[in-house]
């Protein structure tokens, strides 16, 4: 049976990587989350003083992109790949709300752009690979055999990533998470360079009012049918 490319796209917290990574093991695929890609880039800027609240030294970090090596690792515990940013495991640090925080303006940048989209172009080469993100079904994977565009409510999303936050004991508040959520819309939706947006032949859902098991579901019958006629 041949092997297809799954796209899947959307706004932040809207449990994008959450199917994605059960679609890439029931099927047996490579799962990439190519928003880690961006976190990873946005830690490391963090780590080197490049930005912060209210300071971007843009030319700063297009200069030093060449010291930043990402991998992923499986972990067969966990069931996924993690993160790993010059040989360090940094899955927990990035999924911060400070990372959060700066991650779009990072993602804005086109040097960083460019190289992040080359190297999710030559891990998908083989096809058989989930990858979700920005711009995977418009920039990285136009060609896909099948696309998802993920969407819900800014309310029902920061709810979400709010009791993410807590579980992981970070000290933030709902107001500060809602008003994150909605600011990366913006700044994603805005920007030059492969902004947000839903392919002509992305499959939209609207995961508001689904449940997880649900949507997986969903997903799954559209992904056994785009593969069993490929």
């Amino acid at each position: 049976m041949k092997k297809i490319t799954i796209a899947i796209d959307g706004f932040s917290s809207t449990g994008k990587s959450t199917v994605a990574k059960q679609l890439a093991r029931v099927l047996g695929y490579v799962y990439v989350d190519s928003g880690a890609m961006y976190r990873a880039v946005t830690l490391y800027a963090m780590q080197n003083q490049m930005i912060s609240k209210d300071y971007f030294d843009v030319e700063k970090l297009i200069a030093n992109l060449g010291a930043i090596k990402l991998s992923f690792k499986y972990n067969d515990t966990l069931g996924f790949a993690e993160m790993y940013l010059n040989g360090v495991n940094v899955e927990n640090e990035i999924r911060t709300l400070e990372v959060s925080q700066s991650v779009s303006q990072v993602a804005e940048i086109s040097e960083v752009r460019r190289m992040l989209v080359l190297q999710q172009q030559q891990m998908g080469q083989e096809k058989g690979v989930v990858m979700d993100g920005r711009d995977i079904g418009t920039v990285v994977f136009p060609e896909a055999e099948l696309k998802f565009f993920m969407t819900a409510s800014a309310e029902t999303r920061a709810k979400r990533r709010y009791k993410e936050l807590l579980e992981r004991n970070d000290d933030v508040s709902y107001e500060d998470v809602l008003k994150n959520v909605e600011s990366r819309d913006l700044i994603d939706s805005t920007r030059e360079d492969s902004p947000l947006m839903k392919a002509d032949d992305a499959i939209e859902i609207d995961n508001s009012n689904l449940s997880l098991t649900v949507q997986f579901e969903k997903l799954y019958a559209l992904a056994k049918n785009a593969i069993e006629h490929e």
